[in-house]
């Protein structure tokens, strides 16, 4: 399986740059080797997953430190990855989101309704709130792009607030109208 088909992408990019992911080739090989290992059908969840996550962290236009931590602990929990798979998982999303961007972000969003489960769809409704929140700051720009990804998801708006309530204080409308 390519790296692209494991995201779900049926075409590669012309203008790749061969350094973008790792100052390591041979670690590089291996990461992936290991990572074309997984169940084809687990390997497509967990790039869709980290694909959704990358499109609220970079919502704001600039994927942060803090935000990328926040994508990698998540998928690494999510797809019982190791560290290295995590991090490669989450640079492709990123650079994946960078290549093609809004082209593919609602039809890898509708991918994954199709195929999670409700309890899925909340535990990445939840892992939003949180790679957006990894800076103690949840911007307008980031809880609008949450509530679009919530209709794509075919989840409640009940879901939305249950998730939101979790990570209040970090929301910057509701802190500026808290008295």
């Amino acid at each position: 399986m390519s790296i692209w088909r494991f995201f779900g992408v049926e075409r590669e990019p012309e203008d790749r740059d061969p350094g973008t992911f790792a100052s390591s080739a041979e670690a590089m090989r291996d990461v992936v080797e290991r990572l074309e290992r997984l169940d084809p059908d687990r390997a497509r969840y967990v790039a869709r997953f980290a694909y959704v996550l990358g499109r609220v962290a970079n919502a704001d236009l600039e994927v942060t430190e803090m935000e990328t931590r926040a994508m990698e602990r998540q998928v690494q929990a999510l797809g019982g990855l190791d560290e290295a798979e995590a991090v490669l998982v989450v640079e492709i999303a990123k650079v994946q989101h960078r290549l093609f961007g809004a082209t593919d972000s609602f039809s890898i969003t509708r991918d994954f309704a199709k195929t999670a489960t409700p309890e899925q769809k909340r535990e990445l409704l939840g892992c939003l709130f949180a790679v957006s929140a990894a800076d103690e700051n949840i911007s307008g720009v980031e809880e609008n792009e949450i509530r679009r990804i919530v209709k794509e998801l075919d989840l409640a708006h009940e879901d939305f607030i249950a998730a939101r309530a979790s990570y209040r204080e970090h929301v910057a409308r509701l802190r500026e109208e808290t008295p």
